[in-house]
């Protein structure tokens, strides 16, 4: 008798779907930010929200411009977005704070 292998994975996260290109790229960017300062030292930044929400969009603004590649790492731009973006969502989900002007809430 032949014994059928079962996985039961399917309501699980599907990490395979993720690039690993992307992931890569990402790991490229954080490499540069850890020689620069120091290993994960962007989680204890001060007045965290703000600071990587001006960073991201500094980098897209640098690509509107039709500047590519940042200057000082050699990297995309389009890769520093991407690390922003995730900083912004890791502080998200560990409580540092998301930084809305009044202006923006609905007042209903």
């Amino acid at each position: 008798m032949e014994n059928k292998a079962l996985k039961y994975d399917q309501d699980k996260v599907r990490m395979e779907l993720v690039p690993m290109s992307s992931i890569e790229n990402i790991a490229k960017i954080l490499t540069y930010g850890a020689k620069k300062y120091s290993d994960n030292s962007w989680q204890g930044l001060d007045n965290f929200w703000n600071r990587y929400k001006g960073a991201l969009l500094r980098h897209l603004a640098a690509i509107d411009k039709g500047e590519l590649n940042d200057p000082e790492s050699g990297l995309p731009h389009i890769d520093h977005v991407f690390c922003n973006a995730m900083f912004l969502s890791w502080g998200f989900h560990h409580g540092k704070g998301i930084a809305i002007e009044e202006k923006d809430l609905d007042n209903e």
